[in-house]
């Protein structure tokens, strides 16, 4: 697994490659994401979208929406209008003839949407989470 890590952008982004294939990173991460008890809401197959509406995609691509019910509550009772960064989106997906899997982190991301301390420190815990679950699957 290597950290992929592209312009200045990448301090938003946390990707890394994989060396298994596409469905058994997403296998992996299901798994990962479970042993971390946090849920898996839905599973968007961009991919599978797309070619149903007639657009061409080459590529694969599965959008994990996470979720850890303790955290969001946290959050949510701090800031309800932080249900819209809700919940967190881990991707695997295929590019340049690898596997990847990334997510936008969570500590920059609430950092621009609110300066609350207490929602600092949970951002800290979930994307340290997160990164796990990502590391684990890859």
């Amino acid at each position: 697994m290597n950290a992929l890590r592209a312009s200045e952008a990448s301090t938003m982004y946390y990707i890394v490659e994989s060396a298994k294939s596409f469905d058994d990173a997403v296998s992996d991460l299901d798994a990962a994401v479970k042993r971390h008890q946090f849920g898996v809401l839905h599973v968007h197959d961009l991919g599978a979208t797309l070619r149903s509406k007639g657009f061409a995609f080459a590529g694969q691509c599965k959008i994990f929406e996470v979720c850890s019910p303790r955290h969001a509550a946290s959050v949510l009772a701090t800031d309800l209008r932080l249900n819209m960064a809700l919940p967190c989106r881990i991707s695997v997906y295929t590019e340049d003839g690898g596997t990847r899997i990334g997510m936008i982190k969570p500590v920059p991301m609430l950092g621009m949407l609110s300066q609350d301390a207490s929602l600092a420190a949970i951002a800290q815990e979930v994307e340290r989470a997160t990164m796990q679950m990502i590391d684990e699957a890859a």
